[in-house]
């Protein structure tokens, strides 16, 4: 279980980190509800050139996110400033994102949603409702460093949106305690 990214045992900002299509905005959303916090999802940071840049089927690159890691980084300062607990869907692929939304952001719990290659492709080409191309997946996977056991919180995403949430619940005791 994570330690590093909380000095307290009540955090109270919540990062759902995972690829495309691991379930980030559903399952947030339905533990944002569950805790009577607010949800964000990470996507609505992005510049408009990096939707259309996604949309078109060409993959971001390091300096593509760098500000939008930013916005949410300081976004979630500021929630944690105002003492207002909320979830947050960011994909945060890589070590160095994540340590860009920690950056000063005690009080943070990052959960890595994970699921295999085959069962995520199936659940974004089943959805239309998004701006990402399934086709883009693979280079997501690509991207991914996936966190240390004891950076994060990992959550298998083969289960239903709820069984998910109860299991972020479960092992997460202190966020109902907010």
């Amino acid at each position: 279980m994570e330690t590093s990214t909380t000095s307290s045992s009540k955090p109270s900002i919540v990062v759902l980190m995972g690829v495309s299509g691991s379930g980030k905005t559903t399952v947030g959303r339905r533990l944002a509800n569950a805790l009577g916090w607010d949800f964000f999802d990470g996507d609505d940071f992005h510049p408009e050139r990096n939707v259309e840049k996604m949309a078109s089927g060409r993959p971001l690159t390091d300096a593509d996110r760098e500000p939008w890691l930013r916005a949410i980084r300081d976004f979630i300062h500021d929630r944690l400033e105002e003492g207002k607990p909320a979830v947050v869907a960011c994909s945060a692929l890589k070590d160095a994102y994540r340590d860009v939304l920690r950056d000063g952001n005690e009080g943070l719990r990052v959960v890595y949603l994970k699921g295999s290659y085959d069962l995520i492709r199936q659940r974004m080409e089943a959805r239309t409702d998004h701006f990402f191309d399934a086709d883009m997946l693979q280079s997501q996977f690509d991207a991914l460093e996936p966190p240390d056991a004891d950076e994060v919180l990992t959550v298998s995403v083969d289960a239903s949106p709820d069984a998910i949430v109860r299991d972020i619940r479960e092992r997460l005791p202190e966020l109902d305690a907010l």
